[in-house]
């Protein structure tokens, strides 16, 4: 591919971004973990080897309920293990970074699994991985809300630990958020889920049992065919139980990067093992702030007030978007080559 195609290929991608997203990063004990960025690294033909597994969602897309029995729903559409991982030690909190903003409408759960490779990740076979619940967060009737809105709250970002008894070894961390706007609908909610190749280390001995991704789900469970549009919901968080131990969710806090590390190349090779500190020259499109080198991580259980959105400028709206619904005053037309789709009384969307 010339360097011309491959431009315009790239840029081709970035106009099908949506207002939805994909993990861009993580932050482990103050260290950076660049993910796979489906918008860009799909179009370059040496794309980095990051930790992050490859999936064909340029548009920043879903996996419908209709497809939650095909391999999609586990790392997503045609996904392939990534190159490299990140290390960690049983008992770690891991911050898991979105990009862009997740949407304010797109309420839901956020869940996260583990699945142990029984060899290196980087060449495990998606439809082998058994997946057990390490976290799994509905509504907060206390709060009054989605553990997406706390996600949005927390800086785009998501904390998930480590069981501190799980044994040492390779395991994919199976990130994901449910959004239930349409939920109310048959084939109306969309899961978003994001796999991240880990080496664990420790001495604890256990490993749950898990399940199949592709059993996961089933388009008609009571946590995915829902609807979110009542007063204080008694949401059912969809999927397998949680393991023994594990809480729906940590307190949440927002870690900030000191350092920055590449991923490790499987049989540990290659990589950058020796962390470096961030530069002030770090991408906007990092959701962590970059303090000076050696500064500690820090972390808050305050969490702050969810922002409200304003609904875009202008008579219409991007592809994705919100376009109409009960209270909405946005635009109502949608862009050229998607049309408003009315997903149940509280929300359409140009798709």
């Amino acid at each position: 591919m010339s360097k011309t195609s491959a431009l315009l290929a790239s840029l081709t991608g970035a106009a099908l971004v949506a207002a939805h997203g994909h993990v861009s990063h993580i932050i482990v004990n103050g260290v950076y973990y660049e993910n796979y960025n489906p918008t860009t690294h799909w179009y370059q033909p040496n794309p980095p080897t990051v930790i992050g597994w490859k999936a064909a969602q340029q548009d920043n897309g879903f996996i419908e309920p209709n497809n939650f029995g095909t391999s999609d729903i586990i790392c997503h559409k045609a996904s392939s293990p990534g190159g490299g991982h990140a290390t960690v030690a049983a008992g770690d909190k891991i911050s898991i970074v979105w990009d862009p903003e997740w949407p304010e409408s797109h309420i839901g759960p956020v869940i996260d699994y583990l699945a142990a490779c029984n060899g290196d990740c980087e060449s495990a076979s998606k439809e082998s991985l058994r997946f057990f619940k390490i976290d799994g967060a509905g509504y907060d009737k206390t709060a009054g809300r989605w553990a997406a809105d706390t996600l949005r709250a927390n800086g785009n970002s998501w904390l998930v630990q480590i069981p501190s008894d799980l044994k040492a070894g390779n395991y994919v961390l199976r990130h994901e958020i449910i959004a239930l706007h349409g939920g109310s609908s048959p084939n109306g909610a969309q899961a978003y889920p994001q796999c991240i190749n880990l080496r664990v280390t420790g001495s604890g001995s256990n490993v749950p049992s898990g399940v199949a991704g592709t059993s996961l789900y089933k388009a008609n469970d009571a946590g995915i065919l829902f609807n979110p549009y009542v007063n204080s919901p008694n949401y059912p968080v969809p999927g397998p139980a949680l393991i023994a131990g594990a809480a729906s969710s940590v307190a949440q806090s927002k870690s900030v990067a000191t350092a920055t590390a590449s991923a490790t190349l499987p049989g540990g090779g290659g990589g950058n093992p020796n962390p470096q500190p961030t530069s002030s020259s770090r991408s906007s499109s990092s959701s962590s702030s970059t303090p000076a080198p050696g500064t500690t991580l820090r972390t808050s259980t305050s969490v702050a007030p969810p922002v409200t959105t304003t609904p875009p400028a202008g008579n219409t709206q991007t592809k994705y978007g919100q376009c109409g619904g009960s209270g909405w005053t946005g635009p109502t037309a949608c862009a050229a080559g998607s049309s408003c789709n009315e997903l149940n009384a509280w929300y359409a969307q140009c798709v």
